[in-house]
């Protein structure tokens, strides 16, 4: 009986040495669930859910945003379409996040490749009326303010987070060297015209390369960085603890999952809860993607 107990318990413990990394409990994992192709966004850039409803943005003949309802897993076209333009010239032409919270200020981002190498950036932060951007269709009239990035290294893409009791707008790089995550004041921001100017950073990380959006997950406390896995190409979520990470100075990583598409990953967004979520690339067709996470 004793032999028997001891083989049982080896058993066991060989078992468990075999369970894979990936089930790990509080490990966060993403798997693709369903794919669908929606036209009219150029190469999309990136997704938002506010206030009920899921928000694409690309760079057609100009920046613009499109809104759409989720019925099911489905996304269906409201028919709301926002130009991102001022008396029909193109403003917002390569947009590059939403950060809205609230009551809270609303920016925009916009990230242009000044060269071919990637070492020349200009990056923009807009504060915009989002209220009267819905209403009218334009920026016009809608512009509240515009805000030089210069503290950036490669692009800006704004995105609210809570820090310390806090709402601060994140803004991460993109390019392979000195990548950073930066917290800005939004009070400040919304009365300056660069965010080098004195309080509009309140504190940063250093993060891996390749970062095209941010998404914050307010009930878990964690910031997942949408990448590349290389320039351009593969699909890679990095799932951070925001409040370690800024203590650290470095990212602390939960876990970065890599899924294997070779088109140019570009946003992400929970639609409602943090299990259901949308993902968008800059691919002509298959660019909206259902996905869900399990932590």
């Amino acid at each position: 009986m004793k032999r028997l107990k001891l083989l049982a318990l080896a058993a066991i413990a060989a078992s468990a040495v075999a369970i894979p990394a990936f089930i790990i409990p509080g490990k966060p994992e993403v798997s693709l669930v369903s794919s669908q192709t929606i036209d009219s966004l150029g190469a999309c850039q990136g997704a938002a859910y506010l206030d009920g409803k899921v928000y694409l943005y690309g760079d057609r003949e100009v920046g613009m945003v499109r809104e759409f309802s989720r019925k099911g897993n489905s996304m269906h076209y409201t028919g709301r379409e926002i130009r991102l333009t001022v008396d029909g010239m193109d403003v917002i032409n390569h947009p590059t996040g939403i950060a809205k919270h609230g009551k809270l200020p609303v920016f925009m981002g916009n990230s242009i490749r000044l060269n071919a190498e990637g070492t020349l950036w200009r990056a923009v932060i807009y504060e915009v009326d989002w209220k009267g951007l819905l209403k009218t269709g334009t920026l016009d009239g809608n512009l509240v303010r515009t805000i030089e990035d210069d503290a950036c290294i490669q692009g800006t893409r704004p995105e609210y987070v809570e820090y310390n009791g806090k709402w601060l707008v994140a803004t991460a790089d993109y390019g392979d060297k000195r990548n950073e995550v930066r917290l800005y004041d939004p009070a400040v921001l919304q009365k300056v015209d660069k965010t080098s100017a004195p309080g509009v950073l309140v504190t940063k990380f250093t993060c891996g390369p390749w970062v095209q959006n941010l998404h914050w997950v307010p009930e878990k406390g964690v910031l997942v960085l949408i990448q590349n896995q290389i320039e351009g190409r593969r699909w890679r979520f990095t799932f951070v603890d925001l409040k370690k990470s800024l203590e650290k100075g470095e990212q602390v990583v939960l876990n970065s999952v890599d899924i294997d598409k070779a088109d140019e990953l570009e946003g992400f967004t929970f639609t409602g809860n943090s299990s259901k979520g949308i993902a968008v690339t800059s691919s002509r067709k298959s660019n909206v993607h259902e996905l869900r996470v399990t932590w």
